[in-house]
């Protein structure tokens, strides 16, 4: 497989001595517009790669915020093909930053996955987070995903022992998104000392980049995790921070792109302080 943005900027990430921000959104939260805005305005803020959810109907993996964010997006009509056009639309401006699809297998699976795949590719899709598809099932969308160049990451958590670990490393490129609690995402994260062992684990058995996730809200979250892992991964912050910027009615308003602005700089610069003297 030939090096792909994520590669190329992990690599950048770790050759300025800090950690990558990875930053999570919902695609169409709260509305199609404001949604992209947000997008277009992440790397600026200091996104250096972008989870993009796709909006779906039973989000098991996750917790009240970005559940939320789920039905903000679909009560506005978001669709899978809008999605696209978001990141279609997000190259326009910017050639460089990553966009990985973040999600469940179904919405992929009803247009045909090996399609789909061709399809996210041309739009400038870099790669796929699926929570419910296991290493056992890698044809599905993992494999096809790899042929088309692009990258497939995998979950490990804090039960995945070193028996299951080569499992799901096994097909998992660009890094390893380590979910640092036993729970949904905006939990409160795990002991700082326990997450840098977990990485370290990991790192025995891999060469790839190891993201750190779920829980993650501060700056100085942010900093502490970032001495040990090469990427942080935020997301239940930064769609709380749209929820709380939205009027009566629950629509986008003038504050909503600069409240997850300021929340991503923020962030970002706790991983430029990680591994600061």
């Amino acid at each position: 497989m030939t090096e792909t943005r994520i590669d190329r900027r992990f690599k950048a990430c770790a050759e300025a001595g800090r950690p990558a921000l990875v930053t999570f959104i919902t695609a169409g939260d709260p509305d199609l517009q404001t949604s992209q805005e947000v997008l277009n305005a992440l790397p600026a803020a200091g996104a250096d790669v972008i989870e993009l959810g796709m909006p779906f109907s039973d989000p098991m993996a996750e917790g009240v915020p970005i559940q939320l964010g789920n039905q903000r997006a679909l009560a506005a009509g978001h669709t899978m093909d809008k999605t696209l056009d978001m990141v279609r639309e997000f190259r326009k401006q910017d050639a460089e930053t990553p966009i990985i699809l973040m999600g469940y297998y179904n919405p992929i699976y009803v247009r045909d996955p090996k399609k789909f795949v061709q399809i996210a590719k041309d739009a400038g899709v870099d790669g796929f987070i699926i929570v419910d598809i296991p290493a056992e099932a890698d044809d599905e969308l993992c494999i096809p995903a790899l042929e088309a160049g692009l990258n497939f990451i995998r979950l490990a958590t804090p039960t995945t022992d070193d028996k299951r670990l080569p499992a799901v490393l096994a097909n998992t490129s660009g890094f390893v998104y380590y979910v640092s609690v036993t729970g949904i995402t905006g939990a409160n994260i795990a002991d700082t000392g326990q997450v840098a062992t977990a990485v370290n684990r990991i790192k025995g058995h891999t060469d790839l980049p190891v993201a750190v996730g779920f829980g993650v809200k501060t700056a100085e979250q942010a900093a502490e995790i970032g001495k040990d892992a090469d990427g942080v991964v935020v997301g239940s912050v930064l769609v709380n921070a749209i929820r709380d910027s939205l009027d009566e009615a629950g629509k986008g308003t003038d504050k909503t792109v600069q409240a997850v602005v300021d929340v991503v700089a923020d962030l970002a610069s706790g991983c430029a302080r990680a591994r600061s003297a």
